[in-house]
């Protein structure tokens, strides 16, 4: 198993772990905001768990499979942190459609309720389009 498909093993654990914590009582405030921050529905713990279901299925097939994995993957929840974090509203859970642009939340919120996919997807555009390569390039001149 290559670094990268050991990466998506580590993205699928991990995204069962955000379902799986969302569950509990002491990371919910007394409104139900995981950390305060955002409320999770039921929708929200399908995606995630696809998520985690496509790392693990990509990582088990093949290494150009979780290196595609993380290039769809990444830019997907980076450009949904971004647009997060710029209008108040994501796209995977519909609410730029729904909610549109909000003026309701204050930008230290912004940061800390979209910081997640800014760091997830991040990191898996990351690992997708650079450090997949520089592994390629590294084994191909040994």
């Amino acid at each position: 198993m290559t670094l990268i498909q050991k990466l998506a093993v580590f993205y699928g654990i991990m995204f069962f772990l955000v379902v799986a914590i969302g569950y509990v009582p002491a990371f919910n405030d007394a409104n139900g905001y995981l950390f305060g921050l955002f409320s999770l529905q039921w929708y929200d713990d399908l995606l995630h768990a696809f998520s985690g279901v496509w790392a693990l299925i990509a990582a088990f097939i093949s290494n150009r499979q979780a290196v595609l994995y993380f290039k769809i993957f990444g830019a997907v929840y980076l450009f949904d942190g971004v647009l997060g974090l710029v209008t108040g509203s994501g796209c995977l859970d519909g609410g730029i459609f729904i909610n549109g642009f909000r003026t309701d939340i204050d930008f230290p919120t912004r940061v800390f309720a979209n910081l997640p996919h800014l760091a997830i997807g991040g990191f898996a555009v990351f690992v997708g389009y650079w450090l997949a390569r520089r592994v390629r390039d590294h084994y191909s001149m040994a």
